[in-house]
């Protein structure tokens, strides 16, 4: 499977579970341990995977990638910390599902048409194979391993330095 395939099929599913929490008929509880999972396995793959890839075919787009990365993970962050019985709850909710419906539709929209035209197929299969099996990894370790429980550094910041290295210039 290309990588732009998985990543809109885990897109589907994130959407699925802000609906399912969104609609207060589920026990919230495993939801969001779910949903935590699923976030930051999928901000892995992309960090260490994709986003390296994409720098080269749009370095701004993916700059603002891992900006809007941080926000989500502060965003779950805030979400996960909050007991869904507080009034604040279904505000965060629907705040978390709007930054991330964002992202996921720049990247469908913007950075997925670009990579679909400057990898190709080939390269895009590879990286969709790679990204399934680190995927699984992650979200198997689970959300705790990766998730910071401090707001001053998100998955993002530390990601961004290693994907976003500009090449040096010949003198």
């Amino acid at each position: 499977m290309k990588a732009t395939d998985l990543l809109e099929r885990q897109h589907k599913k994130v959407k699925a579970l802000f609906k399912k929490l969104e609609s207060g008929r589920s026990d919230p509880v495993p939801l969001l341990k779910e949903l935590a999972d699923d976030l930051i396995a999928h901000m892995v793959i992309e960090h260490e995977l994709l986003y390296p890839a994409a720098a080269a075919v749009d370095h701004s787009l993916v700059a603002e990638a891992f900006e809007e990365h941080a926000l989500g993970e502060l965003a779950l962050k805030r979400l996960l910390q909050t007991n869904p019985e507080d009034e604040s709850f279904e505000a965060r909710v629907v705040a978390a599902k709007e930054l991330i419906e964002h992202h996921v539709k720049e990247e469908e929209e913007e950075l997925f048409p670009k990579l679909e035209k400057k990898l190709g197929s080939e390269k895009l299969e590879e990286l969709g194979k790679q990204m399934k099996v680190r995927f699984a990894e992650v979200r198997e370790a689970g959300f705790e391993s990766l998730l910071s429980k401090v707001f001053s550094k998100t998955l993002a910041d530390a990601d961004k330095k290693t994907a976003l290295k500009r090449p040096k210039r010949a003198a």
